[in-house]
């Protein structure tokens, strides 16, 4: 049904319908040259649900996502060679997480959070969820970390990110198919699945992530 909204969604400007992810994001790299970005969304207009992007050392783009309906999302926002429907899990206890799917068991570390931390906590949690954020800061967080907090996406979208607070990534081991991918490393050369990529240094990143999409090409939200 073009133009419905639910929870987590707004209207934005006109034949717009702005949708809001909240949650985490994890960017890893690996001594293997394989890098993973782990989004785990507590607050979406899906409900709450985890998905895994990895690219591989010979640029092989891979999302896995727990639901069709999730898979079409995120795959039409980003760029994928091939896309997996399954169960993610995910725990995170005390700067511990561990992730699990059929393909893919991932367990890492974060550390204290950094000057770049510190200083995302200190914004008021209302105030960076927002759009305008985004593009206020984008220049420091280009010159800073080297990321971008808006641009466009797949499908005629538009995206926000609006960070919360950072902490590092200090140990991490992965293995996807059978394969140990390595230890921890930077995230090079940049992950190729939307406008821009995470972090060099490995992290975890508290963000509001806000899409605009346009009505008549929404995906209707699981209530």
């Amino acid at each position: 049904m073009p133009g419905t909204t639910a929870p987590h969604a707004d209207r934005g400007r006109a034949g717009r319908v702005r949708l809001r992810f909240e949650g985490w994001i994890a960017g890893i790299g690996t001594s293997s040259g394989t890098r993973v970005v782990l989004g785990h969304w507590v607050r979406s207009p899906f409900g709450p649900f985890t998905d895994v992007m990895l690219e591989r050392k010979d640029g092989h783009r891979i999302l896995l996502a727990p639901t069709a309906q999730t898979a079409r999302f995120v795959a039409g926002t980003y760029l994928f060679d091939e896309v997996r429907v399954v169960h993610v899990g995910v725990e995170a206890v005390r700067g511990r997480c561990t992730v699990s799917a059929p393909a893919l068991d991932l367990r890492f570390v974060t550390g204290r959070r950094g000057p770049a931390g510190l200083l995302l906590r200190a914004v008021p949690g209302p105030l960076a969820a927002r759009p305008a954020w985004a593009l206020l800061v984008a220049p420091a967080a280009r010159a800073l970390l080297g990321v971008r907090t808006h641009g466009s996406a797949g499908a005629g979208r538009y995206e926000w990110y609006g960070a919360k607070d950072l902490r590092p990534v200090i140990e991490a081991r992965a293995v996807y198919d059978g394969e140990d991918l390595g230890s921890l490393a930077p995230v090079e050369p940049p992950v190729r699945f939307g406008f821009g990529s995470t972090p060099r240094r490995p992290c975890l990143v508290s963000v509001t992530t806000t899409v605009a999409v346009e009505e008549s090409r929404q995906v209707v939200p699981v209530r």
